[in-house]
């Protein structure tokens, strides 16, 4: 069977007061649309934990201390076609120099 991955699911963790931009930037660059409903996601409390080495130079946190930090990871659908584009502003609001970013192919319902 071949499937054609039309939509991805992207998660990417980020600090607790920083959700709201960044739920509106994606959303603002066509991520989060379900059917007729726009800016659709979904976030999880969750703690990160870094160290950053000599060469960061970390929003968060000191060089070579473990820091934890409290953060949501947001979810959302993405056209393939916008993915790169909703990528790029991921990384233009997110405050890290390396967002956690995961992006996880969808099947359609329709493919079974």
């Amino acid at each position: 069977m071949i499937f054609d991955i039309k939509k991805v699911k992207i998660f990417v963790m980020v600090p607790n007061k920083n959700v709201e931009q960044l739920i509106n930037s994606v959303c603002d660059a066509g991520a989060g649309v379900i059917g007729n409903y726009t800016h659709c996601t979904f976030s999880t409390k969750g703690k990160g934990s870094f160290v950053p080495n000599n060469e960061a130079s970390p929003y968060i946190g000191k060089i070579n201390k473990l820091e934890i930090v409290d953060e949501m990871k947001v979810e959302f659908v993405c056209d393939v076609n916008n993915v790169k584009n909703v990528l790029n502003t991921i990384r233009k609001v997110h405050p890290y120099e390396e967002p956690g970013i995961d992006i996880i192919p969808l099947l359609d319902e329709s493919n079974f």
